[in-house]
């Protein structure tokens, strides 16, 4: 296969693109923003649940206080009405169980309202609990928010990176022969890079030594032949520091 050497070395220039968008794809799987969403994810989440846990106890107390508050009150109506029955008088018996009964009453009224103190504190403690999950979650959301930010703006910068690359790479393609091309792409497929420079003795693609039979071959090859490394099969682009 024969090219122009001035074509060949427009390989080098394709060699350069390919590199910068195999380094810009490997940043935007590799970004650091990535693992740290991933992490302010987890970590959001964990405090959502425990936000639910604190507000589903929360709540569960809150009904507590409620039914003993209702029980609270029935008491006190009655106690109301035994009272205003005591007032209007009756047998002796009816008012023995009467004071009987309002004993009762303000025992059990005692230790409900002791029940209620103890629950109304657990409440106020697990109210107090309650603000501070929602606010390790609004912490967690700006974590995840900014990450994500971060990580956008990387993204745009890539893009734009490719975007560049891509162009220059098309328009370089553009001016290959496509027998030259297909050898490039196949190498490149199979080995990471379809072409180098050699310089002194040496592949650029594959970064070996050519071995002295191999070199004398390269350099009495004619200026337009395409010559291929020995070593890995990259298109040997021949330079200014070829020694030729």
């Amino acid at each position: 296969m024969k090219a122009d050497p001035a074509v060949q070395r427009r390989l080098l220039d394709l060699v350069a693109d390919d590199a910068e968008l195999t380094r810009a794809a490997h940043r935007r799987r590799n970004l650091p923003e990535l693992a740290e969403i991933d992490e302010a994810e987890r970590d959001l989440q964990a405090k959502r649940d425990d936000l639910v846990v604190a507000q589903t106890s929360a709540g569960d107390l809150e009904r507590e206080v409620k039914r003993l508050e209702g029980e609270v009150e029935q008491i006190r109506a009655r106690e109301q009405r035994d009272r205003e029955r005591m007032e209007a008088g009756g047998s002796a018996k009816q008012m023995a169980d009467l004071d009987s009964e309002l004993q009762t009453l303000s025992r059990r009224q005692g230790v409900l309202e002791d029940e209620l103190l103890d629950v109304m504190e657990q409440r106020e403690a697990l109210d107090t609990n309650v603000s501070k999950a929602r606010e390790a979650v609004d912490a967690a959301e700006e974590r995840l928010a900014d990450a994500q930010r971060r990580r956008d703006e990387a993204f745009t910068d890539l893009d734009a990176a490719e975007s560049r690359y891509r162009e220059d790479r098309d328009s370089i393609v553009a001016e290959l022969p496509e027998d030259l091309l297909a050898v490039y792409d196949r190498v490149r497929a199979q080995r990471g890079v379809g072409a180098g420079a050699l310089q002194g003795s040496r592949c650029e693609a594959c970064r070996l030594e050519l071995d002295r039979a191999a070199l004398v071959e390269v350099r009495e090859a004619a200026a337009d032949d395409v010559v291929r490394c020995a070593e890995c099969g990259a298109i040997l682009v021949r330079t200014g520091g070829s020694g030729r």
